[in-house]
């Protein structure tokens, strides 16, 4: 199973405020393993930022996964950087931004993946 490092960079998200808005799905055949999102904001003030995994992955014996919040409205000032790293993730799982701003947040994740 080969690894490969990759980027991933989204200029200005979301395009509408309360519409989360998918930024990388992982393919058929692999499984990353995010390194790091790092969201930058962009707006002259304050926004307010989420991020879910979207997952339908199920494993032996467990429930099916659903969406969950890895940060749910966290206030991140205006030209200020926000941070998370480490997840694992399967094939068909989502990951998705959302702003209280259109267009407010520049994206970025660092991902290793696996095929």
């Amino acid at each position: 199973m080969p690894n490969e490092f990759k980027i991933l960079t989204r200029d200005l998200a979301p395009a509408t405020s309360g519409t989360p808005e998918d930024i990388y799905t992982v393919q058929s055949g692999s499984t990353i393993v995010v390194q790091k999102i790092s969201l930058c904001n962009m707006h002259t003030s304050q926004v307010a930022a989420t991020v879910q995994v979207v997952s339908t992955t199920s494993h032996t014996g467990q429930t099916a996964n659903t969406t969950a919040h890895i940060i749910k409205d966290v206030p991140i000032p205006s030209r200020s950087t926000l941070i998370l790293d480490k997840m694992n993730l399967n094939v068909g799982d989502v990951v998705n931004v959302d702003s209280d701003v259109a267009d407010s947040l520049s994206i970025t994740m660092h991902y290793m993946e696996q095929t």
